[in-house]
């Protein structure tokens, strides 16, 4: 009598155990726009209060940042104290110049291993550029372990130039070839703003299904169609400048991509930044 009497509190526990342990990731890519005295009223210190608050309320559990200067990036940890980050400045693989940051929750994942490579033909010289690209660019990598599920993946973020149409098209290359090479059969996040549409040669290099080593565009396989507008760039206007988004996550490996959304809030007509952040919601 007694089984039968607790079996439905155990059937409780156990699914509550079950649900805790197959708790979605909230994934984020967001271009925060370098902070610079000519955006005047849309400048960084009257924005990253705003910028916080986006990523908490959508409590992300990874977030990959493009255009953080160093003062950025302390203001951001300042404001996301649950938060640590990974990554290095873009000039001189410390603190000069850009980063291409990944910010994680430390309640949620365990930080195994991180680096960084440039986009060039020396990835592993700091501040080195590729083929015709205006500046240095790079891609910051993580490994992590999820301290729910127990499960490991790698997460990568990157911003491709936004001058050189060859050193985007050849950074989708050398992009594909490291996630072969460093992540190897695991799991893959890849986050970031790569001046590059869905009809552009990068993203179309990225995504060919002809390679085995493609990635695949969160955004197409989303469980729940897509919310939120298509483009992903607004200039501090008052809308999208067009439908063209630039700013994308791609997947690789067993994982399920619950939603995705491009978020577009605006506070008395003004973002967060220039860019939209776009969200995937993803399960392994």
């Amino acid at each position: 009598m007694h089984l039968v009497k607790f079996a439905p509190l155990a059937l409780l526990c156990v699914t509550a155990l079950f649900t805790k342990a197959q708790k979605p990731l909230h994934v984020m890519t967001f271009n925060i726009r370098l902070n610079t005295a000519d955006d005047s009223l849309n400048a960084w210190p009257y924005r990253k209060d705003l910028a916080a608050s986006q990523v908490k309320f959508f409590d992300v559990a990874v977030l990959g940042v493009q255009e953080a200067l160093y003062e950025q990036m302390l203001d951001l940890q300042q404001r996301l104290p649950n938060y640590k980050y990974a990554g290095v400045g873009r000039e001189d693989g410390k603190t000069k110049g850009e980063f291409s940051a990944i910010f994680y929750d430390t309640t949620r994942l365990a930080l195994l291993k991180n680096s960084t490579f440039w986009l060039s033909q020396q990835p592993d010289s700091a501040g080195s550029k590729g083929w015709d690209a205006a500046l240095p660019r790079i891609v910051t990598w993580c490994f992590f372990e999820d301290k729910i599920s127990q499960k490991k993946f790698y997460a990568f973020n990157t911003h491709f130039d936004h001058m050189g149409q060859v050193a985007r098209a050849e950074s989708a290359k050398l992009l594909l070839e490291k996630v072969k090479d460093i992540a190897g059969n695991l799991p893959v996040i890849v986050t970031g703003d790569f001046n590059a549409s869905a009809d552009d040669e990068p993203i179309k290099i990225i995504v060919d299904k002809n390679n085995p080593d493609h990635l695949i565009e969160t955004k197409e396989i989303s469980q729940m169609p897509h919310y939120g507008p298509d483009g992903t760039f607004n200039a501090f206007e008052a809308k999208e400048v067009d439908d063209r988004a630039i700013d994308h996550i791609f997947i690789k490996g067993n994982l399920t991509v619950l939603k995705h959304a491009t978020i577009s809030e605006s506070w008395n007509g003004r973002f967060s930044s220039d860019h939209f952040p776009v969200m995937a919601v993803i399960s392994f």
